[in-house]
């Protein structure tokens, strides 16, 4: 098993593990302390969905900063049974919502709106060219999206990217509904 620290919130120097599992790329701590100076350090009240959740570092990130509720979405049992073993050394928060499925699935039957949608797919997959056009169905219209890709993205969907960053292979991205790319 591989190690995280959460870097910020109540949980902040909590040790998160994760499963070795190929095409997993935690979001590293420098990328994450980013997006939370964008998103803003206290999530309180928002809902968050982690559709890719991987190492967890975003979901439980966002938990730690006080979001209301966290769903986190993967397919790998060896993932879930990661993410299901954070959960418990962190208290087992009943704000923390942990999910076996695929993306796409999920998101056409959610049936329930987030504020925050962590968007960190394998890479060279079309992940989020098939995800652009379901997305309005659980993203609030007012809700941001994070992605992590493997080139620089103009949007997902009606969601432009507003701010972005790049580190090693990695482009990230902050994405806010029909505006343009502004300052990295």
């Amino acid at each position: 098993m591989n190690t995280l620290r959460i870097i910020g919130g109540a949980w902040r120097r909590r040790v998160l593990r994760f499963a070795d599992v190929p095409d997993l790329r935690p979001t590293p701590d420098r990328v994450r302390e980013t997006l939370f100076n964008w998103l803003g350090q206290d999530l309180s009240g928002l809902a968050c969905l982690d559709l890719f959740a991987g190492s967890g570092a975003l979901g439980f990130e966002a938990a730690s900063r006080g979001a209301a509720r966290v769903v986190m979405v993967d397919q790998s049992p060896q993932v879930l049974a990661a993410l299901e073993a954070n959960a418990r050394n962190l208290g087992g928060d009943p704000r923390l919502r942990l999910v076996r499925s695929d993306a796409v699935r999920f998101v056409g039957s959610a049936g329930s709106r987030f504020d925050v949608l962590f968007l960190d797919p394998p890479f060279r997959q079309g992940w989020i060219e098939r995800l652009a056009p379901i997305v309005p169905g659980v993203l609030a219209a007012d809700g941001v999206i994070y992605a992590e890709a493997e080139n620089f993205l103009e949007g997902c969907g009606s969601w432009r990217t507003v701010r972005h960053g790049r580190a090693g292979q990695v482009f990230y991205h902050l994405m806010r509904r029909g505006e343009t790319d502004g300052t990295e």
